[in-house]
């Protein structure tokens, strides 16, 4: 309907509706598209494009439509337009004033033109060598700056053709639909620039929860890249979860705007890790503190030997009178020395931490501690303090009871900062999703044992995806890179035992996210057969 047949307080309200769709318009080039459209409906016009303007000076071709030729490019047509940007100003820096859509860009005022054939004023050979290919007739043109609220022009809004509604005939546009086109143009003008603004400030805030998460990367080499692997596995299995036809989960879906917010969990979710010391973070071996206090001890083994064979020289030089034997050759000394190595390579094994320790192995450090030794001082000091005694008898791992509390907090600490922020009504659920990462279905996780009906589903994808990703690195201090199919046992045991959750343990077996993840970021000698008969708790998916 043109303006002749709308009254003036129809064209308000319509002017009004527009402006409303246009600032809840998310996507940009809807958005874009949403401008042009409306602008040729409010006017008749038969065609129209939209450029908007580039960091470089130039105007970049957006849409471009003519509805009787049949022309729609740009924007969603999905067919791009394979013309140069329109140059604000030459080599010499001098202001383009041939085309009328740069001299509306730079004078930031608009061009009505009845006629581009008898207008002088502008260079319209291009419009000239397009009507004579096409057989159209260009003739009325309405070029607008699309001006924002800080008066800075980010676009042009042009209409070609007004069609008259009695006769069908092309005709100028009118002042009244000038004056429209140009509210338009400014409404618009200021959407787009919010939305700009909108996506700058996602980027910014993108990029910095991403250099928090690097910066957690860095503190250690042997975590390197987890926090970037993480979120990347959560939207595998938020995808999966989502196209899983069968079971309890059937049903489950989650906008774009819920995968955002698992996202930035997921690049958040061991911020509280930053706080760790990193002795603790990278402690490959029961007596690593800032170094590994096996050479240590294996100095303390060291002086025993020197001794035992200096004491056993000693008892030969008795027998002898006075005369040095070659080599000692003390029975003795021999038993004593094959016990001191023997007592060593124990130790030695105990420190690395790749058995569970039994508790005559315990005992027998125990007894190997009560050995003496003299020290620097000339003092008689036990072979193993306290301290070696504690780290030597953990039972699994490389970590004491304190420190597997002090790697534990992190997530209090991650909860704790994350709940300090003020977050949008988006991610108002990122603390809640970060912190259930070490979370476990029976309630026995940390930090505060939480059961899975008291976690969302995002907060399970992500204790899924923290799992996989530790158990399938390849740059543990404590352990060797794993086999993926030892690493689906081991998940595949989890749910049998209620750590993870059973519905997304299946989605993630049904869906081969598991190899979707290992092809992009396992070693080639990481990625063996998978027999998923052999994976306990795998059950085929449903019809």
């Amino acid at each position: 309907m043109s303006m002749k047949q709308q009254n003036f307080s129809q064209l308000l309200a319509e002017l009004s509706n527009i402006g409303i769709a246009l600032s809840v318009e998310r996507d940009h080039d809807r958005l874009l598209e949403m401008i042009l459209t409306r602008a040729r409906e409010m006017t008749g016009a038969d065609g129209g494009t939209l450029y908007s303007r580039s960091e470089d000076e130039t105007l970049r071709f957006e849409i471009m439509l003519t509805a009787s030729l049949g022309i729609f490019r740009g924007g969603t047509s999905g067919e791009a337009i394979d013309l140069p940007p329109l140059v604000l100003y030459d080599a010499d820096g001098q202001p383009n004033r041939n085309a009328v859509a740069a001299w509306a860009a730079l004078s930031g005022e608009t061009v009505n033109i009845d006629d581009a054939y008898t207008n002088e004023q502008f260079d319209f050979s291009g419009t000239r060598e397009f009507d004579r290919l096409t057989g159209y007739r260009s003739q009325s043109f309405l070029t607008v700056p699309m001006t924002n609220h800080e008066n800075e022009v980010i676009g042009v809004l042009q209409l070609i053709n007004a069609i008259d509604d009695d006769t069908g005939k092309i005709r100028s546009f009118s002042a009244l639909e000038q004056q429209l086109v140009e509210a338009l143009a400014s409404q618009a003008a200021v959407s787009i620039t919010n939305r700009s603004l909108i996506e700058a400030q996602r980027q910014l805030f993108d990029s910095l929860i991403q250099l928090i998460a690097s910066a957690i990367d860095e503190k250690s080499p042997y975590t390197a890249g987890h926090c970037r692997r993480v979120p990347e596995l959560a939207n595998m299995l938020a995808d999966a979860a989502c196209r899983t036809r069968s079971g309890p989960l059937a049903d489950f879906s989650m906008t774009d705007q819920e995968k955002y917010e698992l996202e930035v969990a997921a690049w958040l979710h061991d911020c509280g890790k930053i706080t760790t010391p990193e002795f603790v973070i990278d402690k490959a071996t029961k007596l690593e503190t800032i170094f590994d206090r096996i050479e240590l001890v294996n100095t303390r083994f060291a002086v025993l030997e020197r001794d035992a064979e200096i004491n056993a020289l000693r008892r030969q030089l008795s027998a002898a009178g006075l005369e040095a034997p070659d080599l000692p050759t003390d029975p003795g000394y021999r038993d004593e020395l094959n016990a001191l190595r023997r007592e060593r390579d124990f130790i030695c094994r105990s420190n690395y931490g790749t058995e569970s320790m039994s508790e005559s192995d315990k005992a027998h450090i125990e007894c190997i501690a009560g050995r003496a030794w003299r020290n620097v001082d000339g003092e008689q000091a036990p072979l193993l303090n306290d301290d070696e005694v504690q780290n030597l008898q953990i039972g699994r791992g490389t970590l004491t009871v304190r420190e597997r509390e002090i790697i534990n907090n992190h997530v209090a600490v991650t909860i704790k900062m994350l709940e300090s922020l003020p977050y949008p009504k988006h991610l108002r659920r990122v603390p809640e999703y970060a912190g259930g990462h070490h979370e476990k279905m029976d309630g026995s996780g940390y930090p505060n044992g939480l059961t899975r009906e008291q976690m969302s589903v995002p907060a399970r994808m992500l204790a899924i995806a923290d799992v996989f990703e530790a158990l399938t690195a390849s740059d543990r201090p404590y352990k060797k890179a794993m086999p993926l199919s030892q690493a689906l046992q081991i998940l595949g045991q989890m749910k049998l035992d209620r750590h993870i959750d059973p519905d997304l343990f299946d989605a993630f077996m049904w869906n081969g996210v598991y190899m979707q993840y290992a092809d992009a970021h396992l070693a080639p000698e990481q990625i063996d057969d998978v027999d998923l008969a052999a994976i306990p708790g795998y059950v085929p998916p449903g019809p």
